[in-house]
């Protein structure tokens, strides 16, 4: 289970800066890192497919926004690329992906670890927004 958070700015919304939470979990097969979000951490689901070479962690980001939020529903996505602290509990960077006014956005992206299980029980205790 992992924290992931990321800041955006809002061209609509006067310039604004948002942040972006969701709990996640982060699968790894072999080089592979698939990252899901929990349906419960946000009306908007968040999913990553990551590339690991050494500790740079590469790949694509695709987040639906909610249906009735200020996005309506749009579907956002991009790259993103982080590097993995040495204990491996923390990777940050940068992501990048079109905004609404189809401009070119970028800004800092975390995903923060939080708890190795992923049973039931993790997952219910993670299922919700985070704080």
């Amino acid at each position: 289970m992992w924290l992931s958070r990321y800041e955006y700015v809002s061209s609509g919304r006067s310039g604004d800066v948002f942040t972006g939470l969701h709990y996640v979990v982060v699968l790894q097969h072999a080089n592979r890192l698939t990252v899901r979000s929990l349906p419960g951490s946000s009306d908007s689901p968040l999913t990553m497919d990551l590339t690991v070479d050494g500790n740079v962690i590469t790949g694509t980001w695709v987040e639906q926004t909610a249906q009735d939020g200020y996005y309506r529903g749009a579907r956002y996505h991009g790259a993103v690329q982080m590097l993995a602290e040495p204990t491996g509990r923390r990777l940050t960077g940068k992501w990048v992906g079109f905004g609404k006014e189809m401009d070119v956005n970028t800004g800092p992206w975390e995903l923060v670890f939080q708890d190795a299980s992923t049973n039931k029980a993790a997952l219910d205790r993670y299922n919700r927004r985070p704080a």
